[in-house]
C-alpha cells in the first residue's frame, strides 16, 4: 500500500472519528441548551412584540439569529468533517490507480487531507472569532479540497505509465 493511500485512508479514519466525537459532544453537552435558548429568544420576541415593546422584540430576534447562526455552524462542522473523511477513505481505496508518480500522489493526498481538516475548522472558528480569518480558513480549506478532487480526477482520467502505479 502506497504512502498516499495510507495517508488518505488512515487520515480519513482519524478525521471521521474526530468528527463523530465532536458531534457526540455537541449533541450531549451543547445542542439542547442551544435549542432551548433559541426557543426562549423567539418566545421573548413574540411576547415583547405583542406588548408593543419593539426594541425588546428586536433584541430578542437578534439573540435568536446569533444562536441559530452558531447552531447551524456547529452542525455543519460535524457533518463536513465526517463527510469529507468518508470521501478521503473512498478515494484512498483507489488512489494507487491515479496516474501520477507516487511523490505527486502523496502531495495530492496531503493537500486533500489538509483541506478536509481546515475547511470545517474555519467554519467552527466563525462561531468563536470575529473578523475575516475564519472565513479565509474555510475558503482556503475549500480550495484545497477542490484542488485535491480536480487533481485526482485528472490522475484517474490520465493513462498511468507502468512506473507510476505501485501496488
Amino acid at each position: 500500500m502506497s504512502g498516499a493511500r495510507k495517508l488518505l485512508i488512515f487520515g480519513g479514519l482519524l478525521l471521521a472519528a474526530f468528527g463523530m466525537l465532536y458531534g457526540l459532544h455537541y449533541a450531549v453537552f451543547v445542542e439542547h441548551q442551544t435549542l432551548d435558548g433559541m426557543g426562549a429568544s423567539l418566545t421573548e420576541a413574540f411576547v415583547a412584540a405583542a406588548e408593543r415593546h419593539l426594541p425588546a422584540s428586536n433584541a430578542a430576534i437578534d439573540r435568536y439569529a446569533r444562536r441559530k447562526f452558531v447552531y447551524v455552524r456547529q452542525v455543519d462542522v460535524h457533518s463536513h468533517w465526517v463527510g469529507l473523511a468518508m470521501l478521503l477513505i473512498v478515494l484512498g481505496a483507489v488512489f494507487d490507480h491515479v496516474g501520477f508518480a507516487e511523490r505527486i500522489r502523496l502531495w495530492i493526498a496531503i493537500v486533500f487531507l489538509s483541506g478536509a481538516t481546515i475547511f470545517p475548522l474555519g467554519i467552527l472558528l466563525q462561531t468563536a472569532m470575529q473578523g475575516p480569518m475564519p472565513a479565509v480558513l474555510a475558503i482556503g480549506g475549500t480550495a484545497l479540497v477542490t484542488s485535491g478532487l480536480m487533481l485526482t480526477a485528472i490522475g484517474i482520467a490520465r493513462k498511468p505509465r507502468p512506473r507510476d502505479v505501485q501496488h
